[in-house]
């Protein structure tokens, strides 16, 4: 039976439209975006497929798109669609958190960080800016590619420090193979940024590094 051919309350479209998107099920929010099925599948059958497929929505969203296409009712214009609509909540969200968001805690932190650097595929160095109370005033990307003692300038972190008369940084970088956990090399990097920014009365209060699924804290490990 085709989806209009249900009825009102359970079709996914005007479920949304009276109830909220929330009260949506994963495969009815897919149905929407998807918009129509395959021969002998409706949308939201399709749907279920795919998560089924994919392990999930989390599979569909970051799936490339040689997989994604490959699947039936999928293809270009939908793959350039569902990018579309992710970096829009990606910016979205990123604005929202963006200047003025008060860092109480690693756990603020890591609600900021997962929303700004876990897209990124490879790896990037940055660098919360902070005013005496702790509140953001500039999260700036300072290299992107692989992050060592040859790439990360403390001269550039403190360059900037002064240009926003920052009283604290927090520093991040992500490891984009998913492994979060911090190198020797990571803690050298974090020592040497320290010593440089304590010059000029700034101080780092942890650092971040951002994997698939965890945030790891250099404070809350005793490593700054």
């Amino acid at each position: 039976m085709a989806i209009r051919e249900w009825p009102e309350a359970e079709r996914p479209r005007e479920k949304l439209i009276k109830a909220g998107a929330a009260a949506l099920s994963d495969a009815e929010l897919l149905a929407i975006f998807l918009r129509t099925g395959i021969p002998g599948l409706t949308a939201v059958d399709l749907a279920r497929r795919l998560l089924l497929s994919f392990g999930g929505l989390r599979g569909i969203l970051e799936a490339d798109f040689q997989s994604f296409s490959a699947q039936p009712g999928l293809g270009l214009a939908k793959y350039a669609q569902l990018q579309a609509i992710l970096e829009m909540a990606h910016r979205h969200l990123a604005e929202r958190m963006q200047n003025g968001v008060e860092i109480t805690s690693p756990d603020v932190t890591r609600e900021f960080l997962s929303v700004t650097m876990r897209a990124y595929q490879q790896e990037v160095f940055a660098c919360l800016y902070l005013d005496s109370q702790h509140r953001l005033i500039h999260f700036h990307t300072h290299f992107f590619g692989t992050v060592d003692g040859a790439s990360v300038y403390p001269r550039e972190l403190v360059k900037t420090a002064l240009k926003h008369n920052a009283a604290a940084v927090i520093l991040a970088h992500n490891h984009p193979s998913g492994v979060a956990e911090p190198s020797r090399a990571d803690q050298t990097i974090t020592r040497g940024i320290q010593s440089a920014l304590e010059l000029v009365d700034v101080r780092v209060l942890d650092h971040m590094i951002v994997g698939d699924g965890e945030v790891i804290s250099f404070a809350e490990r005793g490593l700054i």
